[in-house]
């Protein structure tokens, strides 16, 4: 029996293979519009007859019934056909399907190899989290992040070839204020001990010391422009800089499981800006006003220069310097020639939601006049994160809070947790375990909320042993673990597999349809760029997995329904490790 990954994908050829076969008018034309099914209907469902029948002023339930009976052999072993209401095809996988489902996806590199989509064999980049240097990361930066390397994961595991790239916010302004403030306050004691709050506390310092107008704004930019110039006292100082902050940086992604392939901030395309100006004004997709390089999207209801308050594309300002619009088309540039990027994606706050726009139309016309091939481009926007009274998440004394700080106290919180629920442990792995479930609760309550939305930070919530959150999740899997631990026997036994008896009980069937359903929440999630429809269906699989379990006991004395049993379990574990693992959280054995 052929078992596809994606049981739904075989089911789009048949039917158009059975419109053919039954010899409906303009066959050809005919599409199934397969969906998950409402599972009092059935699996999957195709919706496409009706459509295609009343365009051709046929009888929908006529034209089901005439594909259904030439429906090929190999889907009737598979699944139970039915018509629905005017001519919706309800399709119930069998249980020997489920079964032989089960069998042949049974690890993680079979897992894998199944999920290959269209993105198999791209190249695709991904730009997220993005701080700006000689800063500290704060809550602000959490979503970008996680969200970022959720996506990562999903591509990666659908077969894309994915460049991580960390587009640093490294050149501007500020850096004329903070090598002025440096060469007065720095402190080497501090710079020593904790050099990203030094080299905050010094800009602070430099900022406020040089107000609009003043003398010492004007040192500021002296200070800049020997920078820009190659200066090589300022160069160094930029560099120290930068590499306190990424040695920083990368102490937070370590504790959220993230890496990068590149750290390619603004800096790197100061010298790769001047193309971008010639390329377009030679195109005339850019124009002089008022001394300024921009561009105009006339086409455009909101950037047209025909609004009442005209917003046109800054490329380069009106004194030559260059700004976000300049090293943003530099970089989709880069991407595309030196990356082949097939696929872009940018990860950031919704307000850049305009300049986002704007900048992917630009590069469609430029690289349209020029005939550079144009990848996909992707603006992936999230909502903010609120403090449980609905405002910005501020500390008490109503400062921004550290991300590490955030970090720190989700540890701790779930510390103490764990400590109360195991006090027998050793405090290593209490401390392991709260690793895991601190920094995962942190990461699951972003991913599960729509990213397009708002969410509430409640440490209640996230850490409860109940709901839609890591904490729920986590203990699944350690349930599981110790289900073979208490058996004595490995998860994923072949041999103790092969002795599996078809699937009966209910409660069998269901937790089987659900986890033949992973294919589609992979999909969903990896083609829309939005992790939570995986969160909702891990979540939904361990309730089905705690329903099985509480009604079929597992460890019977009959070897083949305990196989069974075993194999449902087994197949649950390695699903919900690998769906917690594309969202960036670790799992642990115990809890």
């Amino acid at each position: 029996m052929h078992v596809s990954f994606n049981l739904a994908a075989d089911l789009d050829p048949a039917l158009k293979s059975a419109a053919l076969a039954a010899g409906l008018p303009d066959a050809a034309a005919f599409t199934p519009e397969i969906r998950t099914a409402d599972p009092k209907h059935g699996d999957f469902q195709a919706n496409g007859t009706l459509g295609f029948a009343k365009a051709r002023k046929l009888n929908p339930r006529a034209v089901a019934e005439q594909i259904v009976t030439a429906l090929p052999a190999s889907i009737r072993e598979s699944y139970d056909v039915s018509i629905a209401g005017p001519g919706f095809i309800n399709f119930t996988l069998k249980p020997a399907m489920l079964l032989a489902w089960l069998r042949a996806y049974s690890t993680p590199a079979a897992l894998t190899a199944g999920a290959a989509s269209a993105h198999a064999g791209q190249t695709w980049v991904v730009d997220y989290s993005s701080p700006n240097t000689a800063k500290q990361m704060h809550v602000g930066h959490l979503r970008s992040a996680v969200i970022g390397e959720a996506i990562c994961r999903l591509l990666t595991f659908t077969g894309a070839k994915v460049i991580r790239d960390n587009h640093l916010g490294d050149w501007g302004t500020q850096f004329g204020k903070l090598i002025y403030g440096f060469k007065r306050w720095a402190d080497p004691v501090a710079l020593a001990t904790d050099p990203i709050e030094e080299l905050e506390r010094i800009y602070k310092l430099g900022h406020a010391a040089t107000p609009d107008d003043s003398p010492e704004l004007d040192e500021a930019r002296r200070e800049l422009v020997a920078l820009q110039n190659g200066d090589p006292e300022s160069v160094a100082l930029w560099k120290k800089f930068s590499d306190v902050s990424l040695a920083a940086f990368q102490q937070i992604y370590d504790r959220l499981g993230i890496r990068f392939d590149y750290n390619l901030g603004e800096s790197f395309y100061n010298d790769k800006v001047g193309r971008v100006y010639s390329e377009l004004l030679g195109t005339k997709i850019a124009e002089d006003s008022a001394g300024a390089l921009v561009v105009f999207h006339d086409e455009h209801p909101r950037f047209s220069r025909n609004t009442e308050r005209p917003n046109p594309f800054m490329v380069r300002k009106a004194d030559g310097a260059s700004g976000y619009a300049s090293t943003d088309l530099a970089t989709a540039l880069y991407r595309t020639e030196h990356f082949g990027a097939h696929g872009i994606v940018v990860v950031t706050d919704f307000r850049q939601g305009d300049h986002f726009e704007q900048l992917f139309l630009t590069v469609k016309k430029w690289f349209a006049a020029k005939h550079y091939r144009l990848p996909e481009l992707h603006h992936v926007t999230f909502g903010a994160v609120t403090g449980e009274d609905g405002k910005a998440l501020k500390t008490r004394d109503g400062g921004t809070i550290k991300l590490k700080a955030l970090l720190d106290e989700a540890e701790e919180r779930a510390f103490a947790i764990v400590t109360e629920k195991n006090p027998d442990l050793p405090e290593s792995e209490r401390r392991d375990i709260a690793r895991a479930v601190g920094i995962g609760a942190v990461q699951y309550a972003d991913l599960s909320q729509n990213r397009s939305s708002n969410y509430v930070f409640s440490w209640d919530k996230m850490l409860a042993l109940d709901g839609n959150t890591a904490t729920y999740l986590l203990y699944a899997v350690t349930r599981l673990h110790s289900i073979f631990r208490k058996l004595n026997l490995p998860a994923g036994d072949t041999a103790q597999e092969s002795a599996a008896s078809p699937l009966e009980t209910s409660a069998e069937l269901t937790l089987a349809r659900k986890l033949a359903k992973f294919p589609d929440a992979i999909r969903l999630a990896a083609d829309s760029l939005r992790p939570h429809f995986l969160c909702l269906y891990l979540y939904e699989l361990a309730g089905e997995f705690s329903a099985f379990y509480t009604s079929d006991k597992v460890a019977v004395d009959e070897a083949p329904v305990r196989a069974r049993r075993l194999l449902l379990c087994s197949r649950t574990l390695l699903t919900l490790e690998t769906g917690l693992h594309l969202l960036g959280l670790r799992t642990i054995t115990r809890m």
